[in-house]
């Protein structure tokens, strides 16, 4: 599959800062599997001396090997390859002994998987650093993982032999969604949030979209179909970070049918509180899953695990575990045109939800001059408000995934400002309204009242050149 590379500016200009230093470098890039972090640092290393070297589920000694190899190979040394090299730690010696006083960047992919076949290993790479790497300015090492929870507490964690070490850590994320119109650039904004709602920012999952083909098409083919790239992508990643997922499968679908609060959760899988309360934990720690409070919550709220609402922060699975795990028999008895009937009618509103959080996390902040402090959603009993923020002033933003009449939009700001009243403010508030298309937007706007459709949210998003679209 073509893999685009795109944005990603912040990550690259943090990595080349760090290779201008002349300091020795021991950087820990990590991140969600698919996330990019491999084409990240190749791209970073394309221009530079450089070895890559790819861990493998293999016996110690076949992995020093292997590492020998490509060392070999850029010394241009056939003695080298013959050597008799054993561990990693004679191995690195015997390398930078040999090779000149350019800086190299070496990266070590997956590392948590070397962890997994020979333990030890954490610990030969602190003694290597302390003892020898850490003293040469030619050195520009990247240890990079999937396994979220393995690189924090086996590579960062207090407890790990190497804790202390790093010179910089990079925990690599989903991309914004105003970045992604360089893999579509021939997608409508509609579709873009479309797409984003499915896949979310994750390159890999971007790139296997063809953009030749409508969002339709690519829905089918890579999701719906069995065999299609993300037909079961969820269900593989997470065998692979969890030992028994059936639970967190069932805590998943839950979440993603709409049961958010603890109560919820614990009902509607029928598992122990005490289960439930831990399972949910390790979500969060795989940033999976998090926790949601009202904006402007207590101190004493947000220790509470049983306060606020559990939502599934990454698209991709959220949208599985919406619409695909609950509906494997039909679609693995091929009855697709079955599935298409009911998915139509349901997904509409959840592109409402997905509007939202784009909304909150990405477009607010590009549409208001002044910084934002503490963005989120109120709520309070029955009133809840989409997002609210605080700058020079209380924002408070009503976000609605329909085609509006100035009369409706009208509506809908009249309805804000009394939801905004019960948070109890006394500071001078501003009410928006952004939506999929507003009629006489320009008939709303004044002083304590503005109005956005995907109009405006076009002139957000980055785009190759020539490619701008009218909505």
């Amino acid at each position: 599959m073509f893999q685009l590379f795109v944005d990603r500016e912040r990550e690259l200009k943090f990595l080349e800062e760090r290779y201008a230093s002349g300091e020795p470098e021991l950087l820990v890039i990590y991140g969600r599997r698919r996330i990019g972090k491999t084409a990240l640092l190749l791209r970073f290393a394309q221009n530079k001396p450089h070895i890559y070297f790819l861990a493998t589920e293999k016996p110690y000694r076949d992995s020093v090997k292997d590492l020998k190899m490509l060392f070999a190979d850029y010394l241009g040394d056939e003695l080298f390859r013959l050597a008799e090299i054993r561990d990693f730690e004679t191995l690195f010696r015997e390398f930078f002994q040999r090779k000149g006083s350019e800086r190299i960047v070496l990266i070590i992919d997956e590392f948590p998987v070397l962890i997994e076949g020979y333990k030890p290993v954490v610990s030969i790479f602190q003694r290597l650093w302390d003892t020898f790497l850490s003293k040469r300015r030619d050195v520009f090492l990247v240890l990079c993982g999937s396994s979220i929870g393995m690189m924090e507490t086996e590579v960062l964690g207090y407890r790990s032999p190497l804790y202390g070490r790093r010179t910089g850590q990079w925990m690599l994320r989903e991309m914004d969604f105003l970045g992604i119109g360089g893999f579509f650039p021939n997608y409508s904004t509609e579709d873009l949030v479309k797409a984003y709602s499915v896949v979310g920012g994750v390159p890999s999952y971007l790139a296997s979209f063809d953009a030749r083909k409508t969002f339709e098409e690519n829905l089918v083919e890579n999701i719906f179909s069995k065999g299609g790239y993300l037909y079961e992508e969820a269900e593989i990643l997470l065998k692979q970070e969890l030992r028994k997922p059936a639970n967190y499968f069932t805590i998943l679908r839950a979440i993603a049918a709409g049961k958010e609060s603890f109560g919820e959760i614990v009902n509607e899988t029928e598992l122990d509180k005490s289960l439930v309360s831990k399972y949910l934990s390790v979500l969060q720690n795989l940033n999976i899953v998090e926790r949601e409070l009202p904006t402007f919550s207590s101190i004493k709220a947000k220790t509470r695990i049983k306060k606020g609402r559990y939502t599934i922060i990454d698209n991709y699975f959220r949208f599985w575990f919406r619409f695909i795990y609950p509906n494997r028999g039909i679609l693995e008895s091929e009855d697709l045109e079955s599935f298409m009937s009911q998915f139509k009618k349901e997904f509409n509103n959840y592109l409402g939800e997905t509007f939202e959080n784009i909304c909150r996390k990405y477009i607010l902040r590009k549409l208001v001059t002044e910084p934002l402090q503490e963005v989120g959603r109120w709520w309070h009993k029955e009133t809840e408000i989409d997002i609210v923020a605080i700058n020079n002033q209380l924002i408070a933003a009503e976000v609605s995934w329909s085609n509006l009449s100035q009369k409706e939009a009208e509506s809908t700001l009249k309805k804000l400002e009394a939801k905004t009243e019960k948070i109890g403010s006394t500071k001078k508030k501003h009410y928006i309204l952004i939506a999929k298309k507003i009629q006489g937007k320009s008939q709303l706007q004044n002083t304590n009242h503005s109005a956005y459709d995907l109009e405006d949210v076009e002139k957000l998003i980055t785009r190759p050149s020539g490619n701008r679209k009218t909505h």
